[in-house]
């Protein structure tokens, strides 16, 4: 069946759905969550949620791919070179700065499913989307392993899993800081040692 996605009934239904799912997920967990229950908690009747997804799988996929893509789209915009162009500025890299900006705009989604009780997946996908979109990207610039003090892919793993627990916790603390701030925190994080963003050596 065709669908409309302009069409403000599908919207507002979709919307409805999106939270009831994130609600219970939230709630109880993905697994114990039944159409009943999404449908229930939407106001809606079974009827309506078939008619636009197969099961409870089908509408997480289709909600979590929405905001993948939303990421993938942002990634586009990565140059590694800013990196270099930072190097002797105070000032957030322009992509993480949008990074922020679109997971604060999305805040709802990535607590839920970063959270304790959301979909492990996710943050497999998270990491997987780091490493494809992003970090990739760095092989055209690292040097070759004979000259780095830490090989390539550990030092991936290690950014790939700082960026997630940085945007784990700035979302546990209820965005206490903006988004332009969490990007100026990363950037410096990146540019310094740990022991250095500690103040522990200049």
């Amino acid at each position: 069946m065709t669908e409309n996605a302009n069409d403000p009934r599908i919207v507002r239904t979709m919307h409805m759905l999106r939270e009831a799912l994130l609600e219970l997920i939230e709630e109880q967990g993905f697994e114990r969550i039944t159409v009943k229950d999404i449908t229930s908690k939407a106001g809606l009747n079974r009827g309506t949620f078939y008619l636009h997804f197969a099961d409870k799988f089908d509408l997480l996929e289709r909600i979590t791919e929405e905001m993948m893509q939303g990421l993938r789209k942002i990634a586009q915009t990565f140059d590694p070179l800013d990196l270099v162009m930072h190097e002797s500025r105070d000032t957030p890299f322009p992509f993480t700065v949008r990074l922020f900006e679109y997971f604060g705009e999305h805040a709802r989604f990535f607590s839920v499913m970063l959270g304790p009780k959301g979909d492990p997946s996710f943050s497999v996908k998270f990491k997987e989307f780091m490493r494809v979109h992003l970090m990739d990207k760095f092989n055209e610039f690292h040097h070759s392993e004979d000259r780095v003090p830490v090989p390539w892919d550990y030092l991936m793993a290690y950014l790939i899993s700082a960026h997630l627990g940085i945007v784990q916790y700035w979302l546990e603390q209820g965005r206490d800081y903006t988004p332009w701030d969490m990007a100026l925190m990363f950037t410096r994080m990146i540019q310094l040692s740990p022991i250095q963003s500690a103040g522990l050596k200049k």
